[in-house]
């Protein structure tokens, strides 16, 4: 039976919470195994140093993944070379699966317009911050590709409360009528900010969705990497082929928990309880993952030491690289959304330049 002939609410799982293999196993070699977990325990690390250097004022504010490891490499890991990753602003660990150096991710989140310039031979969009904006830009990527003969895919990242954008509706629908190479990869993490995900829909899931724009959808463990991975790999596989019987867009809901904040703008404790997140931590991906590989010999000790000294080694080396740039002028923010500023944004820059010359750097530091 294909993934996508499940019920909606009947979740894709390979491993559970503690390891066990309870699905298929994709057909992966011991190296690419480890190379998911070692991703995991990269972006989880990236998360931890993200938040610290937050609070210690060394960067402007930061979404943090934590949690989200399983469905943000397991996903990225299913790409093709040619394939395009389409982020909202939390995929920093697929990101970094896709080659986008770790120096750029700090970059852009200290607040330098070089953050956004991604490196050519990386497939990756830029960031989109505003709620869903980046669906529809995906679906028109997507049917570009399909118009030119290209057989790229695009695989384009949200959360649970991007569904009750107009943007989502109508990417997904123009995605089903045109039959673009798209994979929507809803990161259902059960909170939109301080919204929790039974205030966006009253849908028993997302994953059915799909169904009112006649394409697949399918729900799947998202604190599971490699079930992550299977489900991606077939939607993916399914996006550009042509031949098939099936609709080419498919709708994944990935079902997971973030661990810490929406960012470092909110206080998670205010709209969720304790036992909450505990309950969550139970499902954690990496010691899922880590395991499994145990009970399969693929790791052992040695090997998760060693694992663990590179990640902290790299992490430190792109802070640093990071931090020897130097800091961007805060007039910055008024020179790359337009070639020619409109009247009204003119106006603004020069009442903010004249603040910036009475009273220095030193006003927009202060806390």
């Amino acid at each position: 039976m294909s993934v996508f002939d499940r019920a909606y609410d009947d979740p894709v799982r390979v491993l559970d919470e503690d390891g066990t293999v309870v699905g298929d196993v994709p057909d992966l070699d011991d190296e690419a195994l480890v190379d998911i977990y070692r991703q995991m325990r990269l972006a989880r690390h990236f998360d931890g140093r993200a938040v610290s250097l937050q609070r210690q004022g060394r960067m402007g504010t930061y979404p943090p993944l934590s949690g989200q490891e399983g469905a943000q490499v397991g996903s990225a890991a299913a790409l093709a070379e040619d394939d395009w990753l389409v982020p909202s602003y939390r995929e920093h660990g697929a990101a970094l699966v896709r080659g986008l150096p770790l120096k750029q991710t700090l970059l852009y989140w200290m607040g330098h317009e070089a953050g956004n310039a991604t490196p050519e031979d990386v497939n990756v969009f830029p960031v989109a911050v505003p709620i869903a904006s980046q669906i529809p830009h995906a679906t028109g990527a997507a049917w570009a590709s399909k118009i030119r003969g290209d057989n790229d895919a695009f695989l384009c990242y949200f959360g649970d409360g991007a569904t009750s954008e107009g943007d989502f509706h109508e990417g997904v629908n123009f995605a089903g009528v045109f039959d673009t190479p798209t994979v929507f990869f809803c990161n259902n993490n059960q909170w939109a900010i301080s919204v929790p995900r039974e205030r966006q829909t009253r849908s028993a899931t997302l994953a059915q969705k799909a169904e009112a724009y006649g394409i697949d959808g399918v729900q799947v463990d998202g604190m599971d990497p490699l079930a992550v991975y299977s489900v991606t790999t077939a939607a993916l596989e399914k996006a550009r082929d042509p031949e098939t019987d099936r609709p080419r867009p498919t709708l994944i809901e990935a079902v997971q928990y973030r661990f810490g904040a929406h960012t470092t703008a909110d206080d998670p404790t205010v709209y969720r309880d304790a036992d909450e997140v505990e309950r969550w931590k139970a499902k954690d991906p990496i010691p899922r993952l880590e395991s499994y590989l145990r009970s399969e010999g693929i790791l052992d000790d040695e090997r998760v030491a060693e694992i663990e000294a590179a990640v902290e080694t790299r992490v430190a080396d792109a802070i640093e690289a990071a931090e020897s740039e130097s800091r961007p002028r805060p007039k910055e923010m008024f020179e790359h959304a337009y070639a020619e500023r409109p009247p009204e944004l003119e106006r603004q820059y020069e009442a903010f330049a004249a603040f910036h010359e009475a009273h220095g750097d030193e006003a927009f530091l202060e806390e």
